[in-house]
């Protein structure tokens, strides 16, 4: 049985939201890339433009999983998909400019990782 009317809840929760949104951003972030394969793809293609077979070498995924990922990263515009229609027909890789904006959250990571994880 509540102790408080329905009110009081819908205050408190905006009072806790508002304490935490400088939060919401970096908990936002991490969610939209934090998943391993994501972020193994992602900063793979910071060398540049890849092939999906050479992502699949690189980044040692499956190809289900590397197909699931990519599209996922697509989606959410990480990531442009050029496509040449050629014999053989090829599919490209690249960061866009969102994913892109991800390089210096990668270095800043990795010195972390140096310096607190070796």
């Amino acid at each position: 049985m509540p102790t408080q009317p329905p009110e009081a809840d819908a205050e408190e929760k905006t009072d806790v939201e508002r304490r935490n949104a400088d939060v919401c951003n970096v908990v936002g972030a991490v969610e939209a890339v934090g998943s391993k394969w994501k972020l193994v793809v992602l900063n793979d293609l910071r060398g540049g433009e890849k092939r999906f077979n050479e992502l699949k070498r690189s980044t040692g995924a499956s190809s289900y999983t590397l197909s699931r990922v990519l599209d996922t990263l697509e989606e959410d515009g990480f990531i442009a998909n050029r496509k040449e229609l050629e014999s053989p027909v090829a599919s490209y890789y690249t960061l866009t400019e969102k994913g892109g904006e991800l390089c210096p959250v990668f270095d800043a990571l990795d010195e972390w990782g140096a310096d607190w994880l070796e």
